[in-house]
């Protein structure tokens, strides 16, 4: 039994043989080293308005968080600026010392019936929900539509990268795709 198989068995995942490792980092130093240096770019404090706009564009009638809060009931908590500014200080507080506190990580998750099915023996026939802390998953919308911003306004993201962005429309993969056809 050669090594290779013997780590195969042990790891239970391919092992790629040390010439071919060393051809793969040379390569992706390579062309790794042909990036453009981008500027540094600062994070700034959340701002008030940041969460207000966050939580404005979720939905009232969604289900409550594990926390049994709802966005509704979390628009309603806002609206004190005392509230407001505790959320704010936590985000802020989160992103600066790199900590997610674990409340926010804990979730549960519930098993729906599809509704109008002849059968409920197939899991196809269910969808599974996901519930998670109410002000945890405001601040992750919030980390999200500043890493977003962030990517685009300083071109970390190819122009060509049309999936998973605000304000890119089907159209839009469908023009690329005509233009380098």
């Amino acid at each position: 039994m050669t090594v290779h198989v013997l780590k195969l068995k042990i790891f239970g995942m391919p092992f790629t043989p040390p010439s071919i490792e060393l051809k793969i980092i040379k390569l992706t130093s390579i062309y790794l080293n042909k990036f453009p240096n981008k500027p540094i770019s600062f994070w700034l404090s959340f701002s008030e308005a940041e969460l207000i706009n966050a939580i404005n564009k979720c939905n009232n009638s969604s289900t409550s968080g594990l926390n049994k809060l709802s966005w509704r009931h979390l628009k309603i908590i806002i609206k004190d600026s005392i509230c407001l500014k505790k959320i704010v200080d936590i985000a802020n507080a989160c992103f600066e010392l790199g900590h997610w506190p674990m409340h926010f990580k804990v979730s549960t998750s519930i098993i729906i019936p599809k509704p109008n099915k002849k059968l409920y023996n197939s899991p196809k026939a269910f969808r599974p929900i996901v519930l998670l802390n109410t002000i945890g998953k405001l601040i992750e919308k919030v980390m999200g539509e500043r890493l977003m911003f962030q990517s685009i306004s300083n071109n970390f993201i190819y122009s060509s990268q049309l999936g998973g962005f605000k304000q890119q429309l089907t159209i839009d993969t469908g023009i690329t795709l005509m233009h380098f056809i």
